[in-house]
């Protein structure tokens, strides 16, 4: 039995999540098709770990002063684990949000203590984004710093120096692919640089939702969307100072309606109750297996981000008015 040496403090229990065999979709691969469980964060999201290192290194830098506060516009994972370490450390927390996200993550945000601001969905062109808008409030705010997750690369650094280390320790040293969809790009970008610095022939893929630029950009050099995604928290339509230099192999697009199959999957026949973008990033993982095994790889070993958990969308993935509303196909244990 392994068990966990004790942490000194509770900061300490960001990262070092489990990684878990997913036996449906490696069947469907027809090779391993592993899923990191970041759920398993303090803050139930693989967004903690760059909350962690943007406030620490806001600390090193000397902009972040006791009793300060950190102001961030996210889709609230990132708005959650900022709201957790910052209580931990003693500063306080505004987060701008988009109004059209799930219920469960503005009322954890305020049960957390954050000061929330919510604003109308936008382009990033409009100077109402949920970015400028925070940023800005940084800027008008005594003591306070803005993480500005998507172009402060101490994000992509928590994935460099974190997560791609224990994919290879965990898979010691086999593993073959990875894959996860962008949002800020910390994730993928992190990821792949740090797996790429200790095996340069593992393949990086990127695994973009419909309505998001990355995948056109990468499979042709021009940013172009198409289609529409009700995902949360991934898809951009913008090269981020944290995408720069990802080392994008392949690339893959996704439909809502299969990463909803195997948000139902996951949960009926394997227990875990996830969310849309994991579900996203399994289907994209299932299509590197394929890709490696078509392409002569023995065994090829995949792992992907489980991003969050289900829990955060009772209101809408698990929701069966608002599936409906969406055109999106209904669980079948939600029409009963």
């Amino acid at each position: 039995m392994n068990i966990t040496k004790p942490f000194g403090d509770t900061l300490a229990l960001i990262g070092n999540t489990p990684l878990v065999r997913l036996q449906g979709a490696s069947k469907a691969a027809g090779c391993d098709i592993w899923g990191k469980c970041e759920f398993a964060n303090p803050g139930s999201s693989v967004k903690d770990r760059a909350a962690l290192y943007m406030i620490r290194d806001a600390e090193a830098r000397g902009e972040l002063k006791p009793g300060g506060t950190v102001i961030e516009g996210t889709a609230g994972n990132t708005g959650i684990g900022i709201a957790l370490v910052a209580n931990a450390l003693g500063y306080k927390t505004i987060i701008v949000m988009p109004d059209n996200q799930s219920k469960e993550k503005m009322d954890t945000l305020r049960a957390l203590g954050a000061q929330l601001v919510l604003v109308p969905p936008t382009k990033y062109a409009d100077q109402n984004h949920f970015q400028h808008v925070s940023r800005r409030m940084a800027e008008e705010t005594d003591g306070a710093i803005w993480a500005g997750q998507f172009d402060n690369v101490a994000n992509r650094r928590a994935h460099i120096e974190g997560t791609a280390p224990e994919l290879w320790e965990q898979t010691n040293g086999k593993i073959s692919g990875f894959t996860c969809a962008a949002g800020t790009g910390g994730t993928i970008a992190g990821v792949g640089m740090g797996l790429k610095e200790k095996n340069p022939d593992i393949r990086i893929a990127l695994t973009d939702p419909h309505g998001a630029a990355l995948y056109s950009y990468f499979a042709t050099g021009e940013l172009k969307s198409e289609g529409s995604s009700v995902a949360e928290g991934i898809g951009q339509g913008r090269i981020t100072a944290n995408l720069e230099g990802a080392p994008i192999d392949t690339q893959f697009r996704i439909s809502d309606e299969t990463g909803m199959e195997w948000v139902k999957q996951l949960l009926r026949e394997e227990g875990l109750c996830l969310g849309l973008s994991s579900g996203i990033n399994v289907a994209g993982a299932i299509e590197l297996g394929k890709q490696l095994v078509a392409d002569g790889h023995e065994n090829p070993q995949v792992a992907t981000i489980l991003c969050d958990t289900g829990f955060r969308y009772l209101s809408t993935l698990y929701n069966a008015k608002w599936l409906a509303e969406k055109g999106l196909p209904v669980f079948d244990w939600l029409e009963e």
